[in-house]
């Protein structure tokens, strides 16, 4: 033992020696390698979470991937405990002061709460693009500068990094146009008018249905505050199984059918972690949970095969213990494709019985026998004539009960009642091979291509 204040002054100095390290470029950044992408800095730390929470993984890798320009919603649930355990949070901002802009809503509404923020985001773009137009006509933009920002592609690190430098352009000449205006009363455009004569000009081409010069200096004054939104935001829904197959799956199926740009992340625990450990309609058959003392008798609801019934949202689901590249590669194409987009993350949790130090592994036994898969649903492929149902594992080799009573929540109905566990596993490991089979035959599906 030794005291310790010293020791504190000492980690204090290494504290701050690591945090003054510098990052790396992040649009240099290979992101499709997770050995690359691990370099890029998380905006979601120290959360309080439980040891070895299977949830703070995804939230972590969702911060290092779209933090600098994310807006999430987040269901009630252990990721809006530890994510929102005000005064304090884990989600932070980096040197340049961006970071994710997070809020909570309810269980019952936070797909609504999120696509709020969606259609919000989206108007103020298209508002910001119709005034950058309008100055664009009045001469007062160049018409080369707009076009490369409303053009623009913002599919990659890079291709928002070049967009970032555009708007900042835009926003220097925004400001140096309302200086101007403030300096010589109603300031002058680039060809010399004023814009009161430049409003004429307009109104006049308009059929005299212009707007005077104090109205063109609130559109500049507009354009500043919202040229941002002319950079891509990413919209994140998240929260638990209880969350998205329960309480809130009206509003969930509504938002997904939308067809909005907008992401969901569900974070998968198989039962209702944050409330005591309830049985779900995520839980699978056979699990004992609260209201599902003899074990659930019903089979676990598949989620993303009904999203895939719609055909234009991109699905995926994942399990970063088993295959971390495969989960980088989902985020990054969910978040890429233009339109709804649903990521299904097993996260394991201490209500499952298991060694949380050792939980990845669990992930691991899960996926190789067959009671969680791995595939990617991306409506894009269609219209290259490919089968969009990527199934992104091999056929399982174990038995799903040898996986099962690894957990407590199965391994103590055996023990409680022997012969209805008997009969549950049974049906639970016919339910697994009949569902590898049905997706197997989905993936293998011809496809023609789109005219």
């Amino acid at each position: 033992m030794k005291p310790q204040l010293p020791l504190r002054k000492q980690e204090t100095e290494n504290w701050d020696y690591f945090l003054d390290l510098p990052n790396p470029d992040r649009k240099k950044l290979k992101l499709n390698q997770i050995r690359q992408q691990q370099l890029q800095e998380p905006l979601f730390e120290f959360s309080g979470a439980c040891a070895g929470c299977g949830e703070t993984p995804y939230l972590k890798l969702l911060s290092q991937l779209f933090g600098d320009r994310a807006i999430i919603a987040n269901a009630t649930g252990c990721s809006s405990i530890f994510g929102g355990n005000l005064p304090t949070t884990p989600w932070t901002k980096n040197a340049e002061g961006r970071g994710p802009a997070w809020s909570n809503s309810l269980f019952e509404d936070n797909a609504e709460f999120g696509f709020g923020f969606c259609l919000s985001v989206d108007k103020k773009a298209e508002y910001a693009a119709e005034l950058l137009g309008e100055l664009v006509s009045q001469g007062l933009i160049s018409r080369g500068l707009a076009e490369s920002i409303l053009n623009a592609s913002q599919k990659t690190e890079a291709d928002i990094w070049e967009q970032r430098e555009r708007v900042g352009l835009l926003k220097e000449r925004l400001e140096e146009l309302i200086n101007r205006s403030e300096k010589c009363g109603l300031g002058v455009s680039p060809s010399g008018a004023t814009f009161q004569e430049r409003d004429a000009e307009g109104a006049e081409k308009r059929g005299n249905e212009g707007f005077g010069s104090n109205n063109l200096k609130s559109k500049i004054q507009n354009l500043k505050l919202l040229a941002d939104y002319l950079v891509k935001k990413s919209i994140w829904i998240v929260g638990g199984d209880g969350w998205a197959y329960d309480i809130d799956f009206g509003g969930l199926d509504h938002v997904l059918a939308s067809g909005r740009n907008l992401n969901v992340l569900v974070m998968d625990t198989e039962v209702y972690s944050n409330t005591g450990g309830q049985s779900s309609k995520s839980t699978p058959k056979a699990a004992v949970a609260k209201f599902a003392a003899s074990g659930k008798s019903a089979a676990k609801k598949d989620l993303g095969l009904m999203a895939m019934t719609y055909g234009n949202i991109y699905v995926a689901s994942v399990a970063l213990g088993a295959r971390d590249e495969h989960t980088l590669k989902a985020f990054l194409e969910a978040e890429a494709y233009e339109g709804p987009s649903l990521i299904i993350a097993y996260s394991h949790c201490i209500a499952h019985g298991i060694d949380m130090g050792t939980a990845m592994s669990n992930q691991k036994a899960l996926v190789e026998s067959g009671r969680w898969l791995l595939y990617r649903y991306n409506p894009d492929l269609v219209k290259q004539g490919k089968n969009p149902l990527q199934l992104d594992m091999l056929q399982p080799k174990n038995s799903p009960e040898a996986s099962m009573y690894k957990e407590n929540r199965f391994k103590m109905l055996k023990k409680s009642k022997p012969e209805i566990a008997k009969q549950l596993m049974e049906e639970a490991e016919t339910e697994v091979n009949q569902r590898w089979k049905m997706y197997e035959y989905l993936a293998a599906r011809k496809v023609e291509k789109e005219e």
